[in-house]
């Protein structure tokens, strides 16, 4: 059995997102997360969002978030994010998240998404094309 596909991108930490410390503001690491998690959609799985949303009403939002704050990270750091499926649902899917700086790690995390229906909303089944593209990230 071959190992699983990681997603991995690559985030500049800017002024924005910074403290008057010139430190990460805690809030924009989840701005962040989410934003990993959208581009794993469109990069990876050939689902860009707005298509989601707009053309197919359904969408991901996050259901359950844990978030360890390891080293704080610094305006103008690069921060490689690093994207694995912890367990894949009938709806719901855990993603396992880290961020490391240099080969220091920043962030751990671990996020629940659900697919839903947004003319609902409701929770309803991944769709077998979508599921088959997920299925190579999952760890055993």
């Amino acid at each position: 059995m071959s190992a699983p596909e990681v997603f991995r991108c690559t985030v500049t930490v800017r002024f924005g997102d910074c403290d008057p410390a010139a430190i990460v503001f805690y809030p924009r690491y989840v701005e962040m997360l989410n934003n990993v998690v959208e581009e794993w959609f469109e990069k990876a799985l050939g689902l860009p969002w707005g298509r989601m949303h707009r053309i197919d009403h359904h969408g991901m939002p996050i259901v359950d978030l844990q978030v360890r704050f390891l080293k704080p990270s610094r305006l103008s750091e690069k921060l490689d994010f690093v994207l694995s499926l912890k367990a894949l649902g009938r709806s719901a899917v855990t993603l396992d998240i880290f961020a490391e700086c240099d080969g220091e790690r920043r962030l751990e995390s671990q996020l629940k998404i659900v697919h839903s229906d947004l003319t609902g909303p409701k929770a309803v089944p991944i769709p077998p094309d979508l599921r088959d593209r997920m299925k190579p990230f999952l760890r055993a």
